[in-house]
Parts: structure tokens; sequence; C-alpha cells
């Protein structure tokens, strides 16, 4: 029985999607201005973990993911670098995947874009207009906050209480200061091609409005899983509460998910502190797989604080997996096509329990670990069905379910062969300052050299 802490109603539920076998699930995509940083990185490594269990689980699962390539960021820098607002987004959009296939995310089934979905959204702007929810005023569409009945309850925010603590005045525009916009008439000097004609005017649409229409249009009224980062949770996902039920009549969505916020030693990410990075930045000091590992070592809720000794913390911890899965794949003559001895299937069950228990892949590695251990211990009996099955539960748990990419034992350097071939024979003569000299030459090209049980010797590439 797999559990999830619904944002909606503050608990720890059991999860029953609306069909047996078949899950909806959508999250919020970035705004391709800019390099996805680190905060992008916890959020998709997050939901790429859900949907694998989900998978493992025997689900199907339909996970759409958006572009929001009209916005007034990508618009700014567009006629900063003097170019198109496409071109921006296009630019941006390719580094998202460049950059989250190093870290092994898999794809979602569409990746909608904003400008794909206007006239889907031209045409529920006017659904909310129609049914009294949302009003026209000098060529822009507002939603009206007060018309629907549960604002804030995802949230958990009075419109009262924060009607008195606002500091801002009611824009003119609008009939309350906490009515949201659906459709932005076009401003003088923006480039032509982010407006288009509407019944009120030329213009584009709001932020929010995209995601109810993407979501409806991709997965149908009602979705199972919906979510982000914990910062979207007010004001977007609130508002697209709003306008999806107002127009809908239905729940928007069953399960809520959102990821804690990413710290830099223990303050929160921000450019204006000068302690924001890229994941471009990120990756040329360490390996993506270290990052990924990084990103699981905390429960998806809890805050996490990235810092450099955290970082080499975990390439540690990962050069260790790495060394036992060669040694065991170096002896592993035969493979395994399922798990079957006793306690392997058990680790296996303790290990998806715990994913099954809202997704807590902190504890998940902590298994990952024992059967490292395992390895370590049976590479000395060196039983053939042993390792086979161990190598097989290891790729599972790591590959599978944690999107841990495994070592791979290639070298392409001839000299690093030849280099290993001299030290065993330097062993086997006891020549040892001689394989001394070449264990030194093979660290200084980037490798360690792992010795087995049975006399063999594996290199393994430092991370």
């Amino acid at each position: 029985m797999i559990k999830i802490s619904n944002t909606l109603t503050g608990k720890k539920e059991e999860f029953k999607p609306q069909k047996a076998n078949q899950v909806s699930m959508y999250v919020c995509g970035v705004t391709p201005y800019d390099s996805v940083h680190l905060g992008h990185a916890r959020a998709y490594v997050v939901f790429d973990i859900i949907k694998r269990h989900l998978l493992k689980r025997g689900f199907e699962v339909k996970h759409v993911q958006n572009f929001t390539d009209v916005d007034d960021k990508i618009i700014k820098k567009s006629i900063e670098k003097n170019t198109t607002p496409s071109d921006i987004a296009n630019t941006y959009i390719e580094d998202y995947f460049t950059q989250t296939d190093k870290l092994n995310i898999k794809k979602a089934a569409i990746y909608p874009r904003v400008t794909e979905m206007i006239a889907q959204i031209i045409s529920f702007v006017k659904t909310l207009i129609d049914k009294g929810f949302a009003y026209e005023k000098d060529g822009d569409v507002y939603f009206s906050v007060k018309k629907f009945a549960g604002y804030g309850k995802l949230s958990k925010r009075n419109l009262e209480d924060m009607r008195s603590g606002a500091r801002v005045g009611v824009n003119e525009e609008k009939a309350n200061a906490f009515d949201f916009a659906l459709w932005k008439k076009s401003k003088e000097g923006e480039p032509a091609e982010v407006s288009w004609e509407s019944p009120w005017g030329k213009g584009r649409p709001g932020w929010h409005i995209e995601c109810s229409v993407m979501s409806s249009q991709l997965l149908g009224d009602t979705i199972d899983i919906h979510g982000g980062g914990q910062d979207l949770i007010f004001p977007h996902h609130e508002n697209e509460i709003a306008q999806s039920e107002a127009a809908t009549g239905k729940p928007f969505v069953n399960y809520w998910v959102h990821n804690g916020f990413v710290t830099i030693n223990k303050e929160k990410m921000s450019k204006s502190l000068n302690n924001f990075f890229t994941l471009k930045e990120i990756f040329e000091k360490y390996d993506p797989r270290v990052v990924r590992y990084y990103l699981l070592t905390q429960h998806y809720k809890s805050p996490l604080d990235f810092s450099d000794d955290g970082l080499n913390a975990a390439k540690k911890t990962l050069q260790g997996l790495d060394d036992a899965y060669l040694r065991l794949s170096s002896l592993a003559k035969a493979s395994a096509s399922d798990i079957t001895e006793a306690d392997l299937m058990a680790i296996k069950e303790k290990f998806l329990e715990v994913l099954d228990d809202d997704f807590n892949s902190e504890k998940a590695l902590s298994y990952l670990h024992e059967v490292k251990n395992l390895i370590l211990n049976e590479l000395f009996k060196a039983d053939p069905l042993r390792l086979a099955q161990l190598k097989k539960l290891f790729e599972e748990m790591s590959e599978e379910s944690l999107g841990i990419t495994l070592a791979e034992n290639k070298i392409s350097d001839k000299n690093l062969e030849e280099f290993l071939k001299q030290r065993n024979a330097a062993r086997s003569a006891k020549n040892w300052a001689e394989a001394d000299r070449l264990r030194k030459l093979i660290d200084e090209k980037g490798y360690k050299i792992v010795d087995n049980p049975d006399g063999t010797s594996v290199l393994t590439k430092k991370i």
C-alpha cells in the first residue's frame, strides 16, 4: 500500500488513483529564461523517484510537465539580448534537457508549451467569465477570488486575514487586491510574437491559467497527483485550484505533493545573496551522479542544505558503492533472472516498503548500503549464484528505483590495462615497491585499484 503526504489535507493518505492501474501526474515545469538550478534539480529528482516507484509497483504513469514559454522574464531577456522570446525559450528548454539528462531523470510523456495552448486558454477564460468567476477590465481579465468559496484551502490561508495584513493597495484595474490575471493585454514595446487576438483584445495568458488548461486538456478535469516545489503552494497552486474547480465544478487534484526548499550553507538559495548555483556550474565540480545521490539523502518534504561538505560526503559514499559493485561484477559470472534467496527478498521488500511510505529515499538508501555490506562479505565466499542474485538486487534498487547509474568497468586507455597487468605480476612476485609505483601511476590517471579476495584487481574511476 502506497501512502502519500497530501498537502491539501495535511495528512499522509493511502494512494488510490481514479483508475486502478493508471496514474495521472502533472508537475509544474520551468520558465525557460535562465539555466536550470538546484531548486529545479531537487523537484524533478523527487518526482522522478515518485514516478519510478509507481512504475515499479505496476502502475502506468501518464506524466505531463509544462514549459512556461511566455512570461515577463522571457520577454525582458529577449529585449536585452536583441532576440525573440521564442529563441530565449528554446535555448533554455534545451539547457533543461541537457542538465536533467545528466541527472538520469526519466522523460515526461508530454511537455506542452503555453504557446501551443492559446486557443484552449482563451476558451477556458471565457468559461470562467460566463460562470461569473472572472471579469474583464480594459483588456485584462481577472479571476474574482471572493467568488470561489474554497480559496485558501491548499495554503491554509484565510482571505480576510490576508486582506487585513496586506501591505499593497488595490490595483485600480482590479476589484480586489487578491484577484489574479487570467489574460493580460499587450503592452507597448512588447514583441508581436507574444500577443494573440482574443475576445478582450490582443494579449497573452496570465501565469496560473496555463497549468489548469494543460492538465485538463491532457489528463482530464481531475488528476491524481500534482505538485512541484513548496514555493508554488501559494499563490500558483492555490490559484490553479480556484480557476479549475470554478470552471469544471469537480475536484482538481486528489493528491498534492510538494518538496521542501533548498538552502545553501543553511541560507535560502537566492541570487541576491550570491549563493545561487546553476546545475551547469555544479556539474563542473561534481559528477551529476554525486548530485543525484545527495538529493536523495533527505526525505523530499524536508529542507535540503546543499553544501560542499555534504556533496563531498556523498561523493565518498557513492565511490564506495561503485567499488563494491565493480568488484561484485568482476566475480559474478552468472546472471540471475530473479531474486529467490529469502534474506535478499526480505531486504528488497523492506526497501520497497519504505518507498511505499511517502517515497522515503533517505531510508531506501540505507537498504542499498545494507546490500553493499552483504556484497563485501560475500566476495570472500564467491558463490556464483549468490553473487549473481546480489548483483541483480543491487541493480534493481540503485538503477531502477533510485535512478543512481552504476559504475561501468570500461577502460579505453590501453596504458591502464598494461599497468594493471604489470601490477598484478609485481604482486605475484611480491615486488611491493613496483606494485605501489604502478598503483600511483593508475591513480594519477583518475582511477583507483580495488583488489578482490581471489587475487584479481578491478579498476574503478574516481568520481
